[in-house]
């Protein structure tokens, strides 16, 4: 398989990763509107039980009222009839209040259902968003890539080294003197040869022989891989500090993710 037949392959794979992507938005989304849903039940739910709740108080001042009557009754000595009737309706708000606490237990049972199901539909989606990132409106800056890059260059590169800037003053962030002089170091970055602060880096830095840096003026991607044993490639998104980053040490995602860094290499010029 040839350059440009790998790089096609990576680019399927990445639409069908970014499909992948917008499902997976679209299920958390669903979750979502279900935990609206769970919600809203649960705020009805508290509703109907501050509702049950003031019956409950009302019930009870009336029997309190009913009692206090019936004690006054036989203070007086009123009709038995009466009192009798006064008992009656007594039991019959007993009754109701009884009812009306059995309505409370079976609501706090479904309250307590809600609250579980809901906890878990919010750690369902907890997990989903740890798993899969949505890069689209990730916040990654330019100088936590960098820093990232050069913690990568200094995990003990012994062999050979590429390296992707979008511009040839990025590399000053990545501190390449302090690398072994037989560590081989290939670097492509946008080069202005009429600007005196970017002929001064390639001198400074084409000084050193194991050093090598052509122009490769896409400025698209940042990019490092270090003896093919840990590659990190941050593609630039449509909005300042909207990065796509991948970071990986295992040898399958450095295989198929290389391309990335050896298509800006080829690409590039001499200066």
């Amino acid at each position: 398989m040839n350059e440009e037949d790998e790089i096609r392959k990576l680019r399927r794979l990445l639409e069908r990763k970014e499909k992948l992507l917008l499902l997976k938005d679209e299920q958390v989304q669903t979750m979502e509107n279900s935990l609206k849903w769970k919600d809203e039940q649960i705020k009805t739910l508290e509703n109907s039980l501050k509702i049950k709740d003031e019956k409950d108080r009302t019930l009870e001042k009336t029997i309190k009222l009913k009692d206090d009557e019936i004690r006054k009754l036989n203070a007086t000595s009123i009709d038995r009839s009466a009192l009798n009737e006064k008992n009656e309706k007594t039991k019959q708000l007993e009754k109701e209040l009884e009812i009306l606490n059995g309505e409370l237990a079976k609501l706090d049972e479904e309250l307590e259902k809600l609250e579980l199901e809901n906890e878990k539909l919010k750690k369902a989606d907890s997990s989903s968003k740890d798993k899969i990132v949505d890069f689209t409106n990730m916040q990654i800056t330019k100088s936590e890539i960098l820093e990232k890059m050069r913690e990568v260059l200094q995990n003990n590169a012994m062999a050979n080294v590429t390296i992707i800037v979008p511009s040839i003053e990025d590399i000053q962030e990545l501190y390449l003197y302090e690398l072994k002089s037989s560590v081989a170091v290939n670097v492509a970055c946008s080069i202005n040869p009429g600007n005196d602060e970017h002929s001064e880096i390639l001198q400074e830095h084409e000084s050193l022989d194991n050093i090598s840096i052509k122009n490769y003026e896409q400025g698209d991607r940042y990019g490092v891989n270090r003896d093919a044993e840990e590659l990190l490639v941050a593609v630039i998104g449509s909005s300042e500090n909207n990065h796509l980053v991948f970071h990986t040490k295992d040898s399958k995602h450095i295989r198929l993710l290389n391309s990335l860094i050896t298509e800006s290499w080829i690409r590039s010029r001499k200066v």
